[in-house]
């Protein structure tokens, strides 16, 4: 018999052994990154839930609070709240009235600007 047969049926297969246990390797990590993938997919589905949540309680409190302040900003508010406060504030008279023009955009570029003989030149500038 050679010696080369003789070691080859006394020996360990090596190849084979290392081929196994890194196929065993891989299927236990395989098998190990899906629950692991599982459990972050379920982790993120809950903090997912409780934004959504969240996001809801602040959409109502700012509602409540967008109808707060139309109620504030109301005239009859205002006024209920000038007397009992006494603030003593009265409505405008007509000549404490400021009424301003307001033109449209194409306006201010084609208008000649009014000027007095005895005045400087002057410059509109708008927006």
């Amino acid at each position: 018999m050679s010696p080369n047969r003789k070691r080859n049926e006394n020996g360990v297969r090596y190849g084979a052994l290392i081929k196994s246990l890194l196929l065993c390797m891989m299927i236990g990590g395989a098998g190990v990154g899906y629950v692991w993938q599982k459990q972050q997919v379920h982790a993120l589905g809950k903090q997912k839930k409780q934004a959504e949540m969240q996001l809801d309680e602040y959409r109502r409190q700012n509602d409540r609070l967008a109808q707060k302040l139309s109620l504030m900003q109301s005239p009859s508010y205002l006024e209920q709240q000038a007397k009992q406060l006494n603030l003593g504030l009265v409505p405008p008279t007509p000549d404490q009235v400021l009424r301003l023009v307001e033109h449209s955009t194409d306006d201010w570029k084609t208008a000649p600007l009014a000027m007095g003989s005895n005045q400087s030149s002057q410059r509109v500038v708008t927006r």
